[in-house]
């Protein structure tokens, strides 16, 4: 019996396989074998860049700062992250601060909604993953991830939700096939009502699947501003990158109120999370002690793990490389969905794709389930091919997120794995039709 606590993004009952190492867009496993590492949203410049195995043997010799003191290397890092990503976004932008996780400049950001606009409510939409910390945890729609327990019996055990949510309907569109969906789409009318009275809402760019177009989010926008909410963009997969362009909300014409980042933010070097407020949100903390802290905050391996990612990113000129891509893998996903029958979706951005398989309703999701989940059998079949992929804890869901830096014939041995996988789900799926 292990000594750790263990949980895993699938229900596979076999023996963990460790990894032992990395390099590029690979890992080696216990057993021997070399595997291309195809979902990780951390790993966005992959393991052991060059540029990040420096940025950590610097980040060796500066002190250990808590957020508490001022250090000229978290400085740095934040002036990196405004003028490199933002860019000429610069103009609206204020301040950023630093986190420790996606979750928890979530949950800095929503409160601080709270407390700015003297509002409780919040709001998000279907399918929405936002973290698991605090009020980042009560805006997370997607009940495999609710904080508690869920068994294999069927007993779910959910943690305690002390915040009203209001949850908007998701767009419904995909690049192939019909979401699953119950709720028609909102009109802008019908979502500022839904907004009346809240602090905040929250929208990001991939969970669940969806990856909505920029009239979504302009939709959204307005009606927050209709109803004297604030608007928080969750980049914490999209932002830095994933998307072919810094940001996924510069697809469209509004901007946010606040960006919450993450991830690979600091080139996977270590825990990250960044806040940016807006410039007006910036003016309302003058004179104010945003009393919010955390003794690893803006640590130095993290700020300088920033900071070489970002100067990386533009250096390789990965935004363009990102954006490149992304017609090449539609074509070739939408391909695969047509050949496959147990596929039932297909959608994405830049580098992060979803294919879903025709299955249970994602409301009916269970973290803990007594058979095996389709997507299990895929992820276990796409190791066999020699390709990691991920499930995110959906039962009918894989999710496609490989490094930046992947080449030409990595993406094909990606979906030459894929395909492997997707024969597997096939036959599950015959034998659940039968």
């Amino acid at each position: 019996m292990s000594s750790l606590l263990v949980t895993t993004l699938t229900t596979n009952d076999s023996d963990p396989i460790f990894v032992t190492g990395g390099e590029g867009c690979w890992y080696t496993l216990s057993n021997g074998r070399k595997v291309l590492d195809g979902s990780n949203t951390a790993a966005a410049l992959g393991h052991r860049h060059p540029a990040i195995v420096e940025a950590m043997e610097r980040a060796a010799s500066h002190p250990t700062v808590s957020e508490g003191w001022a250090w000229k290397g978290r400085e740095q890092a934040a002036q990196d992250l405004l003028e490199i990503s933002y860019g000429s976004e610069r103009s609206w932008v204020g301040a950023v601060r630093f986190g420790l996780s996606g979750s928890e400049t979530n949950d800095m950001a929503l409160s601080l909604c709270q407390v700015l606009t003297g509002r409780t409510p919040i709001a998000t939409r279907e399918r929405a993953y936002h973290g698991l910390t605090g009020l980042s945890r009560a805006v997370t729609t997607q009940p495999q991830w609710h904080g508690g327990l869920s068994r294999a019996d069927g007993r779910v055990m959910p943690a305690p939700s002390i915040d009203e949510v209001r949850v908007l309907s998701a767009p419904t569109a995909s690049r192939y096939g019909e979401r699953v969906a119950d709720l028609a789409q909102m009109d802008e009318g019908a979502m500022a009502t839904s907004l009346e009275g809240a602090a905040a809402v929250i929208i990001d760019y991939t969970q669940g699947g969806i990856y909505h177009h920029a009239a979504y989010q302009d939709r959204v926008a307005r009606a927050a501003k209709r109803a004297g909410a604030l608007w928080i963009a969750d980049e914490v997969v999209t932002g830095a990158g994933r998307s072919g362009r810094w940001f996924a909300f510069q697809g469209g014409e509004s901007r946010p109120d606040m960006v919450t980042m993450g991830k690979g933010l600091a080139g996977g070097i270590g825990p990250i999370g960044a806040v940016v407020l807006s410039k007006e949100l910036c003016s309302e903390l003058k004179g104010a002690a945003w009393q919010n802290y955390s003794t690893f905050r803006g640590h130095p391996t993290a700020m300088e793990g920033v900071s070489a990612y970002l100067r990386t990113i533009v250096r390789d000129q990965l935004l363009e490389r990102v954006a490149a891509l992304e017609p090449r893998i539609a074509a070739r996903l939408i391909q695969l969905g047509e050949r496959h029958p147990s596929v039932a979706r297909v959608d994405g951005r830049g580098l992060h794709w979803t294919v879903e398989f025709h299955g249970s309703h994602w409301k009916n999701w269970k973290a803990a389930t007594a058979q095996v989940p389709i997507a299990s059998f895929a992820v276990k079949a796409a190791l066999e091919a020699g390709v990691v992929l991920g499930t995110s804890g959906e039962e009918t869901s894989l999710f496609i997120a490989p490094a930046l830096i992947i080449s030409d014939s990595e993406l094909e041995l990606l979906f030459q794995g894929l395909d492997h996988a997707l024969e597997a789900a096939d036959l599950v799926y015959a034998q659940q039709a039968q």
